[in-house]
């Protein structure tokens, strides 16, 4: 667990984690020569001339002051080592997962990472803090008492040797009883967490299908109910599998202390060993076994511990988006795909799509759900890696661009608008952390958040909430495309940027984009009609293939699958609600 322990902070951070240990380990040894001492203390009180006992008192003064020193220094460290972990871990939690592929994070990934960046982080933090200790000690300090021991007589200490093997023996079988039960409870609590989320932000379907109310909590989901009954069989089977290992354990180390018993009481009687000296091995013995017995205690909280190790680790070793060690730089902001194909997890998305969106035109993608639009703009700033074919930006293959060269020119606005916990200017100053607030006050003016900032209680400083749940769909999206125009990039990809906006404000959006757009290379995900007939090439995606390309005059006149779209979609504007009369 300790090279673990090693690996998950890396070289430059386990100077701290290394320093405690050394220092633990002069600690257990000092603890070792300490229990010692009291042997030839106790045969020189018990024998024919006490005085001689204070040599041996005043060496166990001095090794207790080192000790205490050496203590102090690994208290103080491990407390610093523990601060350090939590720092270093969440820095390479984070770096790691901002360069995972998108594909990483499926659904129930949700409880699994928020569970790892929270617990599993406080579970490894208490390693070097509170369980290094009594594991070092547990292990050198009897072995230094054994090797002691040696020096007193070598039978006994021969009696307590013979013991190891079966006291490590069962304190793996005990631990590998639990491994498996721990495992199903962590992945558990994990699915849980998830349904929890899932749970509070469905309220408003829950309450509207009378799901919400009393009583509920496990009705208005049928898997949250069924993961609340998983995690409360796995806890249970983590007790049940526990108890025979836990008791086995405990069994032993007392077996050993009796065989050490045993053998001095025999050696006592048949004359071989004097009364005292037996009297303070014995003392001795019982300091063997009381530093493992406690591992037993810390069973549980180690195999926590190590199984965070583990999460955290299969975590850093995800494969990354691979990146070129001499990335090339690209040669202006024509977009090409080339006999691109794209599956997620095996389910086919694109296959064979191949296309040229010039600098500085307008592309706009149609088709119905499902078709691959949103796949083809997200794999322009590489959220992930193609199947087969190549992606290229300005000539050069997006996978041969240094990722953040590559972001730096593309600006994004999605359907799905996710703002940060903060106010409005900090959302906004996300698109160029080092712009004025003038420069954030126009771009907000020009994607009317102006209007926004004015009603609020707080205005500017107003906080929007987690993921912007203060404000309204429409309001998210224009704070979104105001930190779009902010960062003034010259490739521009816009998925159904207006599609949450009112009409009162839509037009004034569309002059706002208008802005954000000209002069650039402009991908467009729209089914508004007026957005899609002003495009220099529009592209039909059917079945994650390019049924039809062209201008819309020209894809009008082959009255194809492109002109029964826009058929369809002329005459979805003029429908109506109406009441029904019997």
């Amino acid at each position: 667990m300790i090279r673990q322990l090693l690996n998950v902070v890396g070289p430059e951070q386990g100077a701290p984690v290394r320093r405690m240990l050394v220092a633990l380990a002069v600690g257990a040894v000092l603890q070792g020569i300490a229990f010692a001492l009291l042997v030839p203390i106790l045969e020189a009180l018990f024998g024919s001339d006490p005085d001689s006992v204070w040599p041996w008192i005043w060496s166990l003064l001095g090794v207790s002051f080192l000790y205490c020193a050496v203590y102090y220094d690994s208290l103080r460290t491990g407390f610093q080592a523990g601060a350090t972990l939590s720092r270093t871990l969440h820095h390479r939690i984070g770096d790691q997962v901002a360069s995972l592929p998108l594909g990483w994070f499926a659904p129930e990934r949700v409880g699994q990472l928020g569970q790892l960046a929270t617990k599993s982080v406080m579970d490894i933090m208490g390693v070097p803090a509170h369980l290094l200790r009594p594991l070092v000690t547990s292990f050198l300090t009897p072995a230094t008492v054994v090797l002691v021991m040696y020096a007193f007589d070598w039978r006994l200490a021969l009696a307590a040797t013979l013991t190891v093997p079966v006291i490590v023996v069962v304190y793996r079988w005990s631990a590998g009883l639990n491994q498996k039960a721990d495992e199903a409870r962590t992945a558990a609590h994990a699915v849980t967490g998830g349904r929890v989320v899932e749970f509070a932000q469905l309220q408003p379907v829950l309450r509207v299908f009378g799901r919400g109310g009393r009583g509920g909590w496990g009705a208005g989901t049928r898997g949250l109910d069924d993961a609340l009954h998983t995690q409360y069989e796995a806890s249970r089977k983590v007790l049940v599998t526990g108890v025979p290992g836990l008791i086995s354990f405990a069994l032993v180390v007392q077996g050993a202390f009796t065989v050490i018993l045993v053998t001095g009481t025999y050696l006592a009687l048949d004359g071989g060993l004097d009364v005292a000296k037996l009297l303070a091995i014995l003392v001795l013995s019982a300091r063997f076994t009381e530093p493992i017995a406690e591992t037993a205690v810390l069973g549980s909280t180690l195999r926590t511990a190590r199984s965070a190790l583990d999460r955290v680790s299969d975590l850093l070793e995800q494969p990354q988006l691979p990146q070129q060690d001499d990335p090339r730089v690209p040669l202006g902001n024509a977009i090409e795909f080339e006999n691109v194909s794209f599956s997620y997890d095996g389910t086919p998305v694109l296959s064979g799509v191949s296309l040229v969106m010039e600098e500085g035109t307008m592309t706009a993608l149609v088709g119905p759900s499902g078709s691959g639009k949103t796949t083809v703009s997200k794999l322009i700033p590489r959220f992930w890696d193609v199947d087969s074919g190549v992606v290229r930006v300005g000539g050069v293959d997006v996978r041969d661009i240094d990722p953040e060269v590559l972001m730096s020119r593309i600006s994004v606005v999605f359907q799905d608008v996710y703002l940060f916990e903060g106010t409005i200017m900090e959302n906004i100053r996300v698109g160029r952390p080092s712009a004025t607030e003038s420069e954030i006050h126009e771009v907000a003016r020009l994607a009317r958040v102006e209007e926004i900032v004015q009603r609020l209680p707080d205005g500017w400083d107003t906080k929007v909430g987690e993921g912007g749940a203060l404000l309204s769909g429409g309001e998210r999206q224009r704070v979104s495309i105001a930190r779009a125009i902010l960062k003034d990039a010259p490739i521009v990809l816009l998925d159904e940027a207006t599609a949450s906006l009112d009409p009162e404000n839509q037009q004034a959006v569309q002059e706002a984009l208008s802005h954000l757009t000209a002069g650039r290379t402009l991908l467009v995900i729209a089914h508004r009609l007026q957005t899609v007939a002003a495009a220099d090439q529009i592209l039909l995606l059917d079945g994650g293939r390019i049924a039809e390309r062209g201008r819309h005059e020209q894809l009008i006149a082959a009255d194809g699958r492109y002109a029964d779209f826009w058929a369809e979609r002329s005459r979805a504007q003029r429908w109506r609600l109406t009441r029904q009369y019997s």
